[in-house]
């Protein structure tokens, strides 16, 4: 295991679950220690979030707080991935949003327009924790008449303050299902994620590891990736059924003596 982890030298983390648990009150469970040993040894790192109601600045803000010493340009969240890919892909296109705002800061920041109206070039889904049928009709609707669907992710669960609840996965299935449209999916297990992680870092998958808590986002999509996987205990799941792992560990520090 430990001669395995030497030759890693892009090392990908998940955040809910693995730095830290509780999106409405947070409380940090490591990384400190990981990520200066990550530095200290030469190693790239990105963090890989399907966070989609924060933007990556608020996100890089809490975990300088929390004393994690992440930079702003290794963060990467689902909602400006979301956001890039379509920039990259269609160039600024016009966009019904569920979700919150840190999601249509993102959007926006990309030069995509937010409608409220009958037309949208995309239809797009991140967590929104303020959703109302009105609004999962309109977008519902849209996809019918011909708006493509782009999911920020498609997780079953977050960790809330109280323990897990239901994440947007569920909210994608029911636009999907009442529009018989599929949505694109950018985040995890979407390869996609990782793939452009890899691409950024300029490494081969091989290269990498995936430390995150959730077998059917972070093992899953590191899986469909090619890239290899270790679970943290600290968040949602305490084992990886039928996927095959480098290591279960307690902590995200726990990473320090396989380096």
């Amino acid at each position: 295991m430990r001669r395995l982890l030497r030759d890693k030298t892009l090392f990908l983390f998940d955040l809910d679950g693995v730095f830290y648990k509780g999106k409405e009150s947070r409380v940090k469970v490591g990384g400190t220690e990981a990520v200066e040993a990550l530095r200290r040894s030469g190693r790239r790192l990105f963090i890989l979030t399907n966070n989609s109601t924060d933007t990556v600045a608020t996100v890089h803000t809490r975990l300088i707080d929390f004393d994690i010493p992440v930079k702003e340009e290794e963060v990467l969240t689902s909602g400006l991935l979301t956001a890039q890919y379509l920039q990259e892909r269609h160039g600024k296109v016009s966009f019904f949003l569920v979700g919150e705002d840190g999601l249509d800061s993102e959007m926006r920041r990309c030069g995509h327009r937010r409608t409220q109206g009958e037309t949208a070039d995309f239809v797009v889904v991140g967590l929104d924790r303020k959703l109302t049928y009105d609004k999962l009709d309109h977008a519902a609707r849209l996809a019918r008449n011909g708006s493509a669907i782009v999911a920020t992710h498609t997780s079953r669960l977050y960790m809330y303050k109280s323990g897990p609840a239901m994440a947007t996965g569920p909210l994608v299935k029911a636009i999907e299902y009442a529009s018989q449209k599929r949505a694109l999916v950018i985040g995890k297990p979407s390869r996609l994620m990782f793939d452009i992680a890899l691409r950024r870092a300029g490494a081969k998958k091989a290269d990498a590891v995936m430390i995150g808590d959730q077998a059917d986002t972070d093992i899953l999509g590191a899986s469909r990736a090619g890239i290899d996987a270790i679970l943290v205990t600290t968040g949602i799941d305490q084992g990886a059924p039928g996927q095959k792992l480098l290591a279960k560990l307690p902590n995200v520090d726990d990473l320090i003596p396989l380096l």
